[in-house]
């Protein structure tokens, strides 16, 4: 191969080498300030985090039917995929700095400085920020610049060369081939003696021939690239680049641990269990026999706590130590009213059994939950603030930043609202609001089940908008009275006979009157309802089908007692909650 061919080939191959080192001195980089933001983030507060911040941006920011696409398609776990899918963004836009930081630095430094004004503007947008957010985005996004530069010149180093080499034998080539002992090439002008030592001290001249002594050695055959040679980034090249990269990513790891370990010293779960719950001065309803029908696949009339379901805007859950939680009720009141945790206790408190339903529940989904709460009356409290003329909504606030907005008039109109403390008998899960959530029967969590909440403001729906109504949510959202089919599920073939059909069915606030089963569009069959304590809360209910073999579609419907049948009608969550009977298709076996 020509000498000026095989010195462009050592080139491109170099340059390659060189490319490679800077996607991975970027993705280290990131990695560096993400850890060092997570230190920081770990004492002045997890939601300025940066991943926390611009993950609640983009909640912030996401169309009511992207968020619903994201809670149908992966439930639980859609936050999980959000902060995944801003890592693998955040990934490919530091590797990308990191191949520009390698050609010109300046160039990273300003991609650095893009990265570090997202975090920055994610943690001062968010509702109830504070400075200190900041705090994590700028020391990550410094000690990101150090590491960043250090590593660039790491990639960049390469080992010493004459200066002829850059002249003769570079052309196209940052910094010029390296030449293997033993070699000769246009660029060193010098031929081997024997032994493997130069036949000449010289300074090589036109033509190859030696200035200073000496014939001109014959030239011989150059060894290719990588047999020896010292030209694709190893040696004392890539040992440099090697050792600043095991130090980036080893302070990435100690510090990202660092702060793992704070987040978990700020844990509550230690006063989470210490916490004894007080008797109720108003005792939930008895349980009647039959609450329950036992059927194996159907919803149980109490969810446990560990499957309730869980919808809210939260990256990380908010660690609210009772000690220095505190509620703030003011706006059109008489008086405000400041309450701490041990205040609250102090109160005369409810029990009853509520159903909570998720907005975004579609027809027959499982964003629905009965349990038994326990905690103090929202409407004593508002008596005694003393609500003014006028004011028709009370706008809730969680510690996260969070609002619902609450009609005045279904707090005050009799029923079981509360600032709820326990659930199921024990504290509340951090998940689920602890220390103190609201709970409200009859409506849509988005506007009455505020978690963590520690603001209560009376105020109008003219005059303040809540999270989702401004996102084009309705202001005030009623539960619909719905139904769900649990069994069978349609995931099986059938035999002929008695099937049981069964589900749960719930009109929160109004109660269930009866329920109805049809097959194939056929007549409505009467189902028989499992027993409740009142009516706020689900209902069970079974019908015995008959089953004859072939494919069939099952439907249920459920009436209120106020005499209102489940619409047919089918309509997706936005704006008011989803609407239509549920449908399910079964096989039975023809054999």
């Amino acid at each position: 191969m020509p000498a000026r061919r095989r010195i462009t080939s050592v080139a491109i191959q170099k340059d390659k080498g060189l490319a490679g080192r800077g996607l991975i001195a970027g993705l280290l980089t990131a990695g560096l300030a993400l850890g060092v933001g997570q230190l920081v983030a770990g004492v002045t507060g997890q939601q300025g985090s940066p991943v926390v911040a611009v993950g609640g941006l983009s909640i912030d920011n996401t169309p009511p039917a992207v968020k619903d696409f994201a809670i149908t398609a992966f439930g639980s776990h859609d936050k999980l995929v959000l902060v995944t899918g801003i890592l693998v963004i955040l990934a490919c836009f530091s590797a990308a700095i990191g191949a520009v930081a390698v050609r010109r630095l300046a160039g990273g430094m300003i991609g650095l400085a893009i990265f570090a004004a997202v975090g920055l503007l994610a943690a001062l947008t968010r509702p109830g920020s504070s400075v200190t957010e900041i705090w994590p985005t700028l020391v990550g996004a410094a000690v990101g610049a150090v590491a960043l530069y250090a590593l660039v010149r790491a990639a960049r180093r390469g080992p010493a060369r004459p200066a002829a080499g850059r002249r003769s034998g570079a052309r196209g080539s940052t910094f010029g081939p390296e030449v293997g002992p033993g070699v000769w090439s246009a660029a060193s002008g010098s031929a081997p003696g024997p032994g493997g030592g130069p036949a000449s001290a010289g300074r090589a001249g036109e033509g190859g021939r030696a200035v200073g002594g000496g014939p001109p050695a014959p030239p011989r055959r150059p060894r290719p690239p990588g047999r020896g040679s010292r030209s694709q980034g190893s040696g004392p090249e890539r040992r440099r680049f090697l050792v600043a990269s095991g130090a980036v990513a080893g302070t990435a790891a100690v510090a990202g641990l660092g702060g793992r370990l704070l987040y978990e010293r700020s844990s509550v779960a230690t006063a989470q269990a210490a916490l004894r719950v007080p008797v109720p001065a108003n005792p939930g309803p008895t349980l009647p026999p039959g609450t329950d029908l036992k059927i194996p696949g159907v919803g149980p009339f109490i969810t446990p706590n560990s499957s309730f379901y869980r919808v809210d805007t939260a990256i990380v859950l908010p660690e609210v130590p009772p000690s220095s939680w505190s509620l703030r009720i003011h706006g059109m009141v008489s008086q405000e009213i400041q309450l701490s945790f041990k205040e609250l206790l102090r109160r005369p408190l409810i029990e009853d059994y509520i159903t909570l339903c998720c907005v975004s529940n579609p027809v027959g989904g499982p964003y629905i939950g009965n349990a038994r709460w326990l905690g103090a009356s929202v409407a004593s409290l508002l008596r005694q603030a003393g609500i003014r003329a006028g004011a028709d909504q009370l706008l809730c606030t969680s510690v996260d930043g969070f609002t619902s907005g609450t009609p005045i008039q279904t707090v005050m109109d009799g029923r079981d609202a509360m600032l709820a403390v326990a659930m199921n008998g024990s504290a509340l899960p951090v998940e689920h609001g602890f220390p103190v959530r609201m709970v409200v029967p009859g409506l849509y969590g988005y506007v009455s089940a505020c978690k963590w909440i520690t603001d209560i403001e009376v105020t109008t729906f003219a005059a303040n908008h809540a999270y989702w109504t401004v996102r084009g949510w309705d202001q005030q959202a009623p539960i619909k009275t719905e139904s769900r089919i649990d069994v069978p599920t349609g995931l099986t073939t059938l035999k002929p006979g008695p099937v049981a059909v069964a589900g749960v069915a719930w009109a929160q606030h109004k109660g269930i009157a009866a329920v109805e089963a049809r097959v194939d569009s056929g007549p409505w069959h009467e189902a028989r309802l499992a027993a409740v304590p009142d009516i706020d809360t689900w209902r069970q209910w079974v019908w015995e089908w008959d089953a004859t073999p072939g494919n069939h579609l099952i439907e249920a419907r459920a009436t209120d007692k106020t005499g209102y049948t489940q619409t047919a009608f089918q309509a997706q969550p936005p704006p008011n909650g989803a609407s239509g009977y549920p449908r399910v298709s079964v096989v039975i076996d023809t054999a």
